[in-house]
Order: C-alpha cells, then structure tokens, then sequence
C-alpha cells in the first residue's frame, strides 16, 4: 500500500493543484519512483489511497499496467482518515496476508524484495528506521536489537514511513474513523509487537519545496552521464 492522501500543507503552494505524490524529482513524480521499485521487487498488487486531488493520482497512475502492476485505489472523505484509519479502510483490498506499506512523499531506493519476505506475525509490526534528519533531530523511536521501545536520549531514530504490517495490527481501529498511526505504535511497543531495523542508504522526507528541489537536483545529477 503507498499513502498517498496528505494535502501536503508544508509544500504549499506546490500541492495547491498538484498532490503530493506526484510532484516531479529527477523527471518523473514521486510515487512513480516507488512503483518502478516495487515491480523490480517482483511486487504485482498495489493499494493507492487517495484525498486532496485524488482522481488526478488515478488518472496518471491508472490500473498500472504502465509499470506491469495491478494499482486499486482506496478514496477517502476531505480531510482524509490520518495513516492508521485509511489503513484500516483499504483493508478489504489488503487481503489476509501482511502486507507493505510506504508513505508516498519519501524517496528512498530500499530493496523492497527483501522487505516482502520479512516474516511478521499476526498483530505485529515491522518498521524501518533512519537516522534523524535535520528537520526531525529528536527522532521517534529507539531500538533494542530489533525491537522498537520508546525514545531513549541520543539513541533515537526516525520513522522512515516504510513497514510490513499485519492486518491484525489494525484490528481496534473502527472503519471510516481518522486516527494517526502513533497511538497504535505505541501500544505495540508496550505489547512487544513491534520490532524494526536501521536502514543507512538514501531516505528523503520531502516534506518543504526546498527539500523536493534538493532532491531533484541530486537525481539529475545522477542521471547525468560521465564526462
């Protein structure tokens, strides 16, 4: 599953009458990115959920057949559910199986491949974890070998809106109500459902317009061939 239903307030007036997840970095929009890796990872269906500006996500993306993909979308009410109820709302297209959730405004080029064959049991959690940006220096969690526990000083690491999850995980979340996905975080850190690991490639939380030009500025560079 990609989020893809933030109004993207931060990356005003950008996402006036774009959403976010298809800004353009290094020539082609961010979901994009995501959904090339997921089928290079051999990943076949896709849940897109959509708000702010949601048919355009439909009407570039499609059925993603483009990418050899099979993308449904989950549309929500204006003002969307926050991640943890529009989890809960597609769960009917999720299946049974846990499955991977990634935020739509981060760029990052993990091996997803490796990320679907992490076993996670019923009710459990699987998060990615990044070190702290400079725009999030307190960071979110800590990790005691590969469980998550609270917040420990200078041990901290940051969410990186990449995790597998089980369905079951979101079993207390009544359908069609917003709720974040802190709170249940955090009850799977006291229940000792929730483990993580710590990625160190390229994580980018493009959250301001100054940090989506940074970023196409670095894919362009990439892309550009030896002199």
């Amino acid at each position: 599953m990609i989020l893809a239903a933030g109004r993207g307030e931060r990356l005003r007036p950008l996402t006036d009458h774009t959403p976010k997840p298809l800004l353009p970095a290094g020539g082609k929009p961010l979901i994009v990115w995501h959904l090339e890796r997921l089928a290079a990872a051999g990943f076949h269906d896709i849940i897109i959920n959509h708000a702010h500006l949601g048919e355009q996500i439909e009407q570039v993306l499609g059925n993603g057949a483009k990418w050899g993909l099979a993308i449904r979308y989950s549309p929500e009410p204006p003002g969307a559910l926050e991640t943890a109820g529009g989890i809960a709302q597609a769960l009917p297209l999720l299946g049974d199986a846990p499955f991977l959730v990634v935020n739509g405004d981060v760029y990052c080029p993990i091996d997803f491949a490796r990320l679907s064959a992490r076993p996670v049991a019923p009710g459990h959690a699987h998060l990615i974890m990044v070190a702290n940006p400079t725009h999030h220096t307190g960071g979110d969690f800590s990790l005691d070998g590969n469980r998550i526990v609270h917040a420990q000083s200078e041990q901290t690491l940051t969410y990186a809106g990449i995790g597998v999850f089980s369905p079951a995980f979101f079993r207390s979340v009544p359908p069609g109500q917003p709720l974040k996905l802190r709170p249940l975080l955090d009850a799977a850190i006291a229940a000792g459902t929730l483990t993580g690991e710590r990625y160190t490639g390229q994580w980018v939380d493009v959250g301001t317009p100054e940090r989506l030009a940074e970023l196409d500025t670095g894919l362009r560079q990439q892309m550009e061939p030896p002199r």
